[in-house]
């Protein structure tokens, strides 16, 4: 991976490919319609389409039609003889949507991701590298404080697997 922001004795900072990355955290509210603003910084990345799951925690999985394409793939090649591979496909992209922008750079959540997610009207729109996640802001305000609160051990965890 090509990386950049760093000086040579340094570790790299942002990967060359860093517009092109989902980050950061953002408050947007979520209007009568199911309409939802998605950040300016990331309509270029989602120009080519997006699609809309259920995702894990009780969120929602927004990922530019691309990414979207290849994580389908790696869904149907799970083996269907394994109960847990079928349950997780059905969940992921039984689930899915394709999103389309309005002039304002909207797009609108389909009621039956609205109610898997009990969105309401204060939507938190969270940065995943390569995708989004939407939250209902309790929901997302709750999850962050108890992730928080155990980030030493979850880090500790991951170190093991090489993070």
């Amino acid at each position: 991976m090509n990386l950049c922001l760093s000086s040579p004795d340094s570790p790299p900072l942002l990967p060359a490919n860093y517009s092109q990355m989902f980050i950061g955290e953002y408050k947007h509210n979520l209007d009568e319609k199911g309409r939802l603003a998605i950040p300016a910084k990331f309509r270029a990345i989602l120009k080519k389409g997006a699609v809309v799951t259920k995702g894990l925690d009780n969120c929602l999985f927004l990922y530019s039609r691309e990414q979207f394409e290849k994580i389908a793939q790696k869904f149907a090649a799970l083996p269907l003889g394994q109960s847990k591979a079928r349950a997780l496909s059905r969940h992921m992209l039984a689930g899915a949507m394709d999103l389309e922008f309005d002039n304002q750079g909207r797009v609108t959540l389909p009621e039956y991701l609205r109610q898997f997610s009990g969105l309401s009207k204060n939507v938190i729109v969270a940065g995943l590298y390569n995708h989004l996640e939407i939250w209902n802001e309790a929901a997302w305000k709750k999850y962050k404080a108890e992730s928080e609160k155990n980030s030493n051990s979850i880090a500790e965890e991951l170190g093991e697997l090489g993070v």
